[in-house]
């Protein structure tokens, strides 16, 4: 039963290049991990989201500044008991993955700490399903109707596949030591909608072509960087869309907001 092994939770919640974010200075805090969304700080609703999983064994959180998430009382009951642990922020998203799996029991979840709509059910259906198809390493993605049912204004670009367009929902699996390698496709930065030339770093000139045509499906794409790679990466399809809404400016903060309430009725 895969409900019997537990993963170990990597939360991303480090400064991007170093720069106080935008949201972080409107709220008036040192960090954006801790930028309130309807009064709780955006790390805090994440953390108790994975802690509820009961998929999930020990957690991990990756900042450099540690002492102020770490003065949060519910974060602060969870180093008391032994579950939360620190990991050192690098200014490179890849170096702090390495980082926070140092030392760690796999297979790692990875994810962020500005995923504020993501449930305890949604990181069980992710772990599930990576389990099921024997992953090395996978993405969660969502589908692009099912995003725009979420909210409309949730998310403005889609990967385009020959399956239909989706969209990243800040979700990765780490299956084991030798699959870490995985983790230098984010090398650049991700954002491969935004900056296309990182695909062909990632992935190779080939499969940027099928996937700026849309005449490849995802799973064709993966099983090329599995190629790439040497082992078996896998899409995730995850069946809410409200799971590709993360907390990335002042439109997708208010858009959050709007759907925290309305899920509080």
């Amino acid at each position: 039963m895969t409900q019997d092994r537990k993963v170990t939770a990597l939360i991303m919640a480090g400064k991007r290049s170093g720069a106080l974010d935008p949201l972080a200075a409107n709220a008036g805090v040192a960090q954006k991990c801790v930028v309130p969304v309807l009064g709780v700080p955006m790390v805090e609703r994440v953390v108790k989201q994975v802690a509820a999983c009961d998929r999930v064994g020990a957690i991990r959180i990756i900042a450099h500044e540690p002492d102020e998430i770490a003065a949060i009382p519910s974060i602060a009951a969870l180093i008391e008991e032994g579950r939360l642990t620190f990991a050192e922020g690098k200014f490179n998203i890849v170096d702090s993955v390495f980082s926070g799996a140092e030392g760690a029991e796999y297979p790692l979840l990875i994810t962020t700490a500005d995923n504020c709509l993501v449930t305890p059910d949604g990181y069980a259906e992710f772990i599930d399903k990576c389990f099921a198809a024997e992953a090395g390493g996978a993405a969660g993605l969502a589908r692009k109707e099912d995003v725009i049912a979420a909210d409309p204004e949730g998310q403005s670009k889609f990967y385009q596949f020959k399956d239909g367009g989706f969209s990243n929902c800040n979700m990765y699996w780490i299956g084991s030591p030798e699959a870490l390698s995985a983790a230098e496709i984010m090398r650049g930065g991700g954002q491969f909608v935004k900056f296309p030339s990182r695909i062909i770093k990632a992935f190779g000139l080939m499969n940027l072509i099928r996937f700026r045509l849309g005449n490849g499906s995802k799973e064709k794409l993966f099983e090329q960087v599995s190629k790439r790679f040497g082992f078996k990466m896998v899409p995730v399809e995850l069946s809410d869309g409200h799971y590709a809404i993360d907390v990335d400016n002042q439109r997708t903060f208010d858009v959050t907001e709007r759907i925290l309430k309305r899920r509080a009725g």
